[in-house]
């Protein structure tokens, strides 16, 4: 198996280079395969000429690393010097220390090694893990468990492996792809990616690129599993009481993707699992079953295996004496790590193969490997490493990844009465930071706080302080505050003695939570937040520090919308995947969760054929590019985006691109709105359109029916093109009515430059109320006009204008950020993809304006068309009519009036009420239409510039489809329909059922 592996050149750009870099990172790295198998070649003759030179004990020595402090005194220097020069040791794992001291240190020991050592530290979040007073660290991979990019993960695990590469080190003992499914876990929970095993895979995987990508071994801990533990194995063994099938299904699934993304190591963890290996005190680390026959050969990882450390208690109490090393060798490991003996450790080694108990080509062969990696992360051409400024190279990248993860990952949980963001205009409310579980002394928290609002005040609830002050402290915030921001500070990581929280500090939280508006921010492990469960306002923060207070002010105040999803389940109504990205108002208590598809039933293999489907429209021509969307039992199973803006192909389709929804305008907006007011009594079905638009009666659209509008079957006709009339002989625009800017008189926006009189939405009423009227309910036309009266119906019920109704009502309340009318006034210009270049009426491409000419011509917001919207925030509508119309604990629509709006009611067509239907014989039909093995029970909507949204509920199944196939020539392009490109990939989807 190929490890994918960055590492530097012959050229001089390597790993362990004496010269300091301008900045870390600013030279490229041209990409390199390691195998672990070294073919004929330069690599071939360095590991036989090192090997060659090795008398038989050096060459074990090899297998042995130690550990070495730079802050320990020359007793433990010395220590380390003699199991260099007289064990011939072919590592380091490097510990605490300042940096200067360990690169002089390192040098020292290069320089006394007759082999070039492999230099190794433990760095989860980076050196400052180590470095602890002068490097700046990264945060725990909890907080990066809560961002949602894995994007930014992979640039942290570049920057940590740019530090060790300053540092003079080859193998980061990281990243750890434990699933911490145990909150009581004392030894991973916080150093884990959180609770679901793919986003574990997704962020170890991408974060083990990082670091492979410039040159650094990485390696997946703790195999096969430390996550479900409540014991820590620094002190003792644990017990994992799972099934082979149960680990096969958790535990091991990110190893396995790790294995397959080209992962140099992975670490073997000391635990007790009896499903793999019964035999008595036989920890993972010295299991045969384990690392032999479970990793290497089931597995098929060829990589190094090591052992963790082997100073732990939990081997330690069974072996010593260099005896857990002969133990881990005969396992199948190839590095032991901190062995309580090197000599020792050589010396049992040695004796086994003396014995037969390993064979003397086994151990070379290890031996070689080992070689290998030295060879490949560029020790054959060892260069000091030059202590100049090397502090600051190393802290040179953190900060700024550092605010971009913490603006990432804050979480906002609960946002309940809408009361975030707070005000940022001072004296408007009285506001009041508590901060508790902090001793007094300046606090960055507040100082960030008071950035926004200089006049808020500062309270401390320190540990000392007891129960019987609570009551006078909530007495004078209620007084003289009117909102608080609680910060819960200082507490510790693990979930001992309640994260060292005290009974009186839990209960002036809750106190101040009960008794006034109050925001709670948890600055730590979020799993403290399980004694605050009933907070209702809450944000998970992760970590306790300058960057994270900042982070935490600006979402409070609005100048910064969360982002973050929770990791791990704190609490029953908080569980993995919580998460508010809107605090405009009330959001949803989980956004979509993005799974694996196999966990719901569908196959990724079948999926993929969407990805094809989706580059054959683009290289036919059809659009220029596209969003996909599909959920399955209420989750995030496909979304994915292919192409570009147009075909120019400079600007990149994106999960924040906006596209124009046409038709699909009618179900998301207007029906969506009918329904709603269906619910609350204001609407009847068979009402008529002049029950509720006076200026509709003495017409003979007076008395057409509600329900005959929704169905399309009212009689009216399908389309005016109002534009028609306002051109001059010349083809252009009417001067008399439009004009280039925006004035008292030229209100609506058509387009870029071109702005109508109001006066004229009057004539073109007019033309709807004068046009033709065929019988009502006996032909089926669909009309755009039906909606353009419905929308109005709805302005005149509310009292509000369509848009703002339903931004107010749905969109924002849900988290939909980018759904709504006239985007241009929402959202950057670059979000927003153009539909066409058009020839007549506006002349111009269409970019941010409605495609439809007639809803351009009502200002952008029709009831027919002027929906914007990306696959994303769609995916939230169709999940909450999936839910029976509820999402979030808020109910929008009534599961009855969702099955009444979405079934069948005509005689004389397949629609619903507002919706489009499969065809009732729509499985015997060559044409199948939305796709063929779509239920009865499915309904959605197409839109005339290439896009769908289709929901069937008796698959619990959403499919959106969003493109631009009108760009850049209008709707002459038809090559979406006849590719049925549309329906073969929602076809797609129920053969991944299969």
């Amino acid at each position: 198996m190929m490890r994918l592996l960055t590492v530097a050149g012959l050229s001089g750009l390597l790993m362990a280079a004496s010269a300091r870099p301008e900045s870390i990172g600013a030279k490229p790295y041209p990409p390199t395969e390691i195998t672990m198998k070294a073919g004929p070649g330069p690599a071939q003759r360095w590991v036989d000429s090192v090997f060659n030179s090795l008398t038989h004990e050096e060459r074990i020595a090899q297998l042995i690393m130690i550990r070495v402090h730079s802050n320990l005194g020359a007793d433990h220097v010395a220590a380390v010097m003699n199991d260099i020069r007289n064990v011939k040791v072919g590592g380091l794992v490097t510990f605490q220390g300042g940096p200067g001291r360990q690169a002089n240190l390192v040098n020292r020991l290069q320089a006394t090694s007759k082999t070039p050592l492999l230099v190794a530290v433990d760095g989860e979040w980076g050196l400052g893990m180590r470095f602890v007073d002068s490097v700046i660290a990264f945060p725990r991979n909890l907080m990066l468990g809560a961002v949602q990019d894995s994007g930014l993960i992979y640039e942290v695990g570049k920057a940590i492996g740019e530090q060790c590469r300053r540092m003079g080190i080859q193998y980061n003992f990281s990243p750890v792809l434990d699933v911490n499914n145990n909150p009581e876990n004392p030894v991973i929970n916080d150093r884990s990616f959180g609770e679901d095993k793919y986003q574990v895979a997704r962020h170890g995987v991408a974060m083990i690129k990082g670091m492979q990508d410039v040159g650094i071994l990485a390696c997946a801990k703790h195999f096969p599993g430390h996550g479900d533990t409540d014991v820590d194995s620094h002190h003792d063994l644990p017990v994992i009481r799972k099934s082979i099938a149960s680990l096969d299904s958790l535990e091991l699934y990110p190893f396995r993707r790790a294995i397959e993304a080209g992962v140099a190591s992975v670490m073997i963890a000391h635990l007790n699992v009896p499903a793999i290996d019964n035999k008595a005190n036989t920890p993972t680390s010295i299991s045969y079953k384990t690392v032999t026959e479970m990793l290497k050969k089931d597995m098929g990882f060829d990589g190094i295996v090591v052992t963790d450390a082997l100073e732990m208690q939990g081997i330690r109490k069974y072996y010593s004496n260099g005896q857990e090393s002969l133990q881990s060798l005969l396992a199948g490991n190839d590095l032991m790590e901190l062995p309580s003996t090197a000599r020792g450790s050589v010396q049992a080694i040695a004796q086994a193969i003396k014995k037969g108990l390993i064979s003397r080509e086994e151990v070379y062969s290890r031996v070689k490997k080992v070689l290998l990696a030295k060879y490949e992360t560029g020790l054959a051409n060892l260069q000091p490493i030059d202590p100049e400024n090397i502090t600051a190279d190393l802290n040179a990248n953190v900060l700024p990844l550092r605010r971009r993860i913490s603006e990432s990952a804050i979480t906002v949980l609960r946002n309940d009465n809408r009361l975030l963001p707070l005000s940022g205009v001072q004296g408007q409310q009285r506001i009041a930071v508590v901060a508790v579980g902090v001793d007094g002394g300046s606090n960055t928290f507040l100082t960030a706080v008071r950035a926004h609002r200089p006049d808020v005040a500062g309270y401390v609830f320190s540990p000392r302080q007891t129960e019987a002050q609570i009551a006078g402290m909530v007495k004078v915030l209620k007084k003289d505050y009117d909102a608080v921001i609680i910060a819960l500070q200082d507490y510790s990581r693990r979930p001992a003695n309640n994260y060292g929280i005290t009974r009186a500090e839990r209960a002036v939280i809750n106190q101040i939570q009960e008794e006034m508006p109050a925001v709670t921010v948890a600055f730590g492990n979020p799993y403290a937040i399980r004694y605050f469960c009933g907070s209702p306002t809450i944000i998970a923060a992760y970590e306790d520090d300058s960057i994270t207070h900042r982070a935490a002010a600006d979402v409070i105040f609005g100048k910064l919308q969360p982002k973050g999803k929770l990791p791990v389940t704190v609490c029953e109504n908080f569980p993995f995947g919580t998460g508010l990205t809107s605090l405009v108002a009330e959001g949803p208590a989980q956004a979509l969760q993005v799974i694996e598809p196999e966990s719901v039933g569908l196959k990724s293999a079948i999926l993929q054929r969407i990805d094809s489907l989706a580059y054959d429209m683009i290289a036919k021509g059809a659009a220029p590019g596209c969003q996909i969307l599909a959920l399955k039992d209420g989750k995030l199973v496909y979304q994915k985006n292919f192409g570009f803006y147009d075909y120019s192909q400079r600007e990149k389709v994106t999960d924040s691109s906006v596209y124009d929804l046409a038709s699909v305008t009618k179900i998301c907006a207007t029906t969506l709105s009918v329904m709603r007011l269906y619910d609350e009594g204001k609407l009847q079905l068979d009402a008529t359109l002049g029950t509720y638009l006076p200026w509709v009666r003495g017409t003979d659209k007076a008395n057409l029916t509600i329900r005959d509008v929704l169905l399309h079957q009212a009689g009216l006709v399908s389309y005016i093109p109002f534009y028609k009339e306002t051109l001059m002989p010349s083809g252009w625009p009417d001067t008399m009515l439009f004009g280039p800017h925006q004035d008292s008189l030229h209100t609506l926006r058509v387009a870029e430059n071109l702005y109508m009189q109001q006066r004229y939405v009057d004539t073109m009423f007019r033309r709807i109320l004068d046009s033709k009227l065929l019988p009502a309910g006996r032909q089926y036309i669909y009309s755009d006009n039906d909606f353009i009266f419905l929308g109005k119906i709805v302005e005149a019920l509310t009292g509000q204008s369509l848009d703002h109704y339903v931004r107010e009502t749905f969109y924002e309340p849900m988290g939909m950020e980018t759904t709504g009318f006239e985007p241009r006034s929402r959202l950057a210009l670059t979000r927003l993809v153009p539909t066409e270049f058009e020839p007549n009426f506006r002349v111009q491409w269409i970019r941010g304006d409605v495609h439809d000419p007639g809803a351009a011509m009502f200002g952008g917001v029709a009831g027919h068309a002027g929906l914007f919207s990306s696959a994303g925030d769609l995916g939230v509508l169709a999940q909450m009519l999936l839910n029976g119309g509820s999402y979030g604990g808020t109910q929008y629509i009534r599961p009855a009036t969702i099955q009444q709006f979405t079934g069948y009611h005509s005689g004389i067509s397949r629609r619903g009420l507002g919706f489009d239907k499969p065809e009732k014989d729509n499985a015997s039909r060559k044409d199948a239409y939305p796709s063929k093995s779509c239920s009865l029970q499915t309904y959605g909507h197409t839109g005339f510039t290439g896009t769908c949204l289709w929901i069937d509920p008796q698959a619990n199944l959403a499919f959106i489809f969003l493109s631009n196939r009108v760009c850049p020539n209008g709707g002459s392009n038809f090559k979406l329909s006849t590719l049925k490109v549309r329906e073969n990939m929602m076809e797609t989807l129920y053969q991944a059922m299969l």
